[in-house]
Parts: structure tokens; C-alpha cells; sequence
């Protein structure tokens, strides 16, 4: 972010007034104080890493419910890339970064699944624990892949959006209106960061419909589901797998997030009792919150995602420190620092702020 400290002013040379001196000027304006740190306060996010990192003592072919009054599969195991990286790290990785930096701006994050190690639940029990945590959005986060071979001609992110209506009367009217109104925002959130929409699997503009996903069947909350690009596509793969790769498609994930929680109104669930396609109204005289209405603007933290690419490659944390000290206190440096103490844990330390 640019500061009042890095815009160079001209210097005047005093000389004695031709004409009386002019009456004493107002005070200068006081310094802008501190962003602070509850941007988020009060908004709950449930953040759902896709898969687990063990399913020993469990069926992953247990018949659960889909939404759609059939039965699915309770889970899966996950891709692997064609770099050998394992879907469920990756997400787990990922997920890690954008709740650090949710928590830095005082949102409250409920996962899905504890850890990369163990069990992390079936389908079904993973809409019901979003339901439950009435989160203000729900965000699965995946990595697709399209053949166990290399497959660099396809690549891309997308949303995966259900098919409407869905038989849960509740669920249909949330997710044709505020759970829609999140997917495209994170959709744009992705493109912003430079990411291009999958051009395969019947993607448009980012976007995919598809009836068969629990996730977003089951799930009464604004639900958002990523696919945050191809594992079977050899450059998207070593980004999905890098640290630097991960912290990119964090920042992405986070300003989607971020833009929808404060482009809407508090009440931003729908009520089970209004019909499909309805969603709150603000109260009359009320206007909508604008997004970012709070300040949060990520883009300088955007821009300067290559710069933490090459300091988190470097495996230097001297170097990553250095940066942080030259940080200041608006949204983008307290993300920033989050997500750094993340990476920075990685290699043994620990940051100290």
C-alpha cells in the first residue's frame, strides 16, 4: 500500500513576505490511523479442503445421500498429479493460507477436516457441518485432474455451480441467489489474479453446472466450489504444489471471499420460508454495503505476489522478514503477514509479531 512516507514533496525556500503574513493555517489533517483487524468480525466462514489424508477404518463406497434423492459415493481419495503431488495436500496447503489471513481480519473459520493426516468425513456430513457452523459462506476447495497421464492441452480453474432447482426448496433458493452471487464474485476474484477459466469439461467463462456435486446439494449457506486448476497439466501442477503457487491462489481465494462478505448485507443467508430465486431485501432506506465498503483492498497484495513467490522459493527467512518490517498495518500487510506465517513455520520459525 502506498503511504504518506513514500511520496516525495518539494521542498520551498523561505524568503521574507512581500505583504502582511496571511492568518495562521489550519492544523494539518491528523495521520490516518491504523487499518484495523476486524474487518471480518462477526462473518463466519466455513472453509472445506477437499478429500482427507487417511481413510483408514473408513468406506469411501458407503452409499450417503447426493441432494438429489439418490446416493453417491461417501468420498474419494483424491488426484494425484502428474508431478506426484496429492490433491488432498494441496488443498490442505492451500486452505491453510486463506485461513490465516480470514482469522488476520477477524473472521471466524470452521473446517471441514482437522488436518492432512486423518479422516475428514463423508460428503453429507461435510454439507451438514457447514449448515450447522451457519457460516456466512461455505467454500470447498479442490484440484482437478483429467487424465493419470500429462494432459497440458487442458487447464484452467472453475465454479462448479448446481444444476437448479435442487429438490431442497432451501437450498435451491440459497444457492440461485447468494450462493450464485459468491461464485461469481470468486470467479472474478480468479481472473483478476490472472488465472484463466478452464477450457475444457463444458466451462464457461469460468463457470461449470453440474447436478451431481453433494456439496452443493446439501448445502444450505452460500456455497462456493473451486476447482482451482489441472493436475494433470504439468505447469498448472508444479504451481498447485509450489508454496509460491499456493500463496497466489490463496490471495485468489481470499479477495473472492472477502468481496462477498462485504458486498452483502449481515443477513446474508435466505430464510427457508422465502421461494427460489428470493433473497433478503435491506430494510427501507437501507443501502447495501458496497464491496470492500471496509477498506480491505488486496490488490497490493496481489502485485507483489511474485516478489513472495521468489522470497518463499529462496527458502530464506531472513529475506521474508525484511519484507514484513517494511509492511504496514492496512489489510493487505496484516494478510500478507498471515500467510508468510504460514510459510514461515514451514521452515522451522516462527515470525515475530
Amino acid at each position: 500500500m502506498i503511504t504518506a512516507s513514500m511520496i516525495c514533496v518539494p521542498s520551498i525556500a523561505s524568503a521574507a513576505p512581500a505583504t502582511p503574513a496571511p492568518a495562521p493555517s489550519s492544523p494539518a489533517p491528523a495521520a490516518p490511523a491504523p487499518e484495523k483487524k476486524d474487518a471480518l468480525a462477526g462473518k463466519t466462514v466455513f472453509l472445506d479442503p477437499g478429500h482427507q489424508g487417511s481413510a483408514a477404518g473408513h468406506d469411501l463406497r458407503k452409499q450417503v445421500a447426493d441432494g438429489r434423492g439418490g446416493k453417491k459415493d461417501c468420498q474419494t481419495t483424491g488426484a494425484t498429479g502428474v508431478n506426484k503431488a496429492a490433491e488432498h495436500t494441496v488443498n490442505w496447503d492451500v486452505v491453510s493460507l486463506v485461513k490465516a489471513g480470514l482469522e488476520s481480519q477477524g473472521a471466524k473459520v470452521v473446517l471441514s477436516r482437522p488436518d492432512d493426516t486423518g479422516w475428514g468425513g463423508c460428503v453429507d456430513e461435510r454439507a451438514a457441518a457447514a449448515n450447522a457452523s451457519k457460516a456466512d459462506v461455505a467454500v470447498s476447495v479442490h484440484a482437478d485432474s483429467t487424465s493419470a497421464a500429462a494432459d497440458p492441452a487442458k487447464k484452467g480453474f472453475h465454479i462448479i455451480v448446481p444444476q437448479l432447482p435442487v429438490p431442497d426448496a432451501t437450498v435451491s433458493a440459497v444457492q440461485a441467489t447468494t450462493g450464485r452471487t459468491a461464485a461469481n464474485l470468486m470467479r472474478d476474484a480468479f481472473l483478476k489474479a490472472g488465472f484463466p477459466g478452464a477450457n475444457y469439461a463444458g466451462v464457461v467463462n469460468g463457470i461449470q453446472t453440474r447436478a451431481d456435486i453433494a456439496a452443493v446439494n446439501l448445502t444450505k449457506v452460500p456455497a462456493v466450489f473451486i476447482e482451482m486448476g489441472n493436475l494433470s497439466n504439468p505447469q498448472e501442477a508444479d504451481a498447485l504444489a509450489a508454496k509460491s503457487g499456493q500463496v497466489k491462489y490463496a490471495v485468489a481465494i481470499i479477495d473472492g471471499i472477502v468481496k462477498y462478505l462485504l458486498s452483502t448485507p449481515s443477513a446474508n443467508r435466505l430464510s427457508p420460508s422465502l421461494p427460489q430465486g428470493s433473497q433478503n431485501s435491506p430494510a427501507t432506506g437501507e443501502t447495501p454495503a458496497a464491496p470492500n465498503a471496509n477498506g480491505i483492498d488486496l490488490s497490493g497484495l496481489q502485485a507483489i505476489v511474485p516478489l513472495i513467490g521468489q522470497l518463499i522459493d529462496s527458502k530464506d527467512p531472513t529475506a521474508i522478514l525484511t519484507l514484513l518490517q517494511g509492511q504496514g498495518q492496512d489489510a493487505s500487510s496484516q494478510i500478507l503477514k498471515s500467510l508468510l506465517s504460514v510459510v514461515y513455520s514451514i521452515f522451522g520459525g516462527k515470525l515475530p509479531f
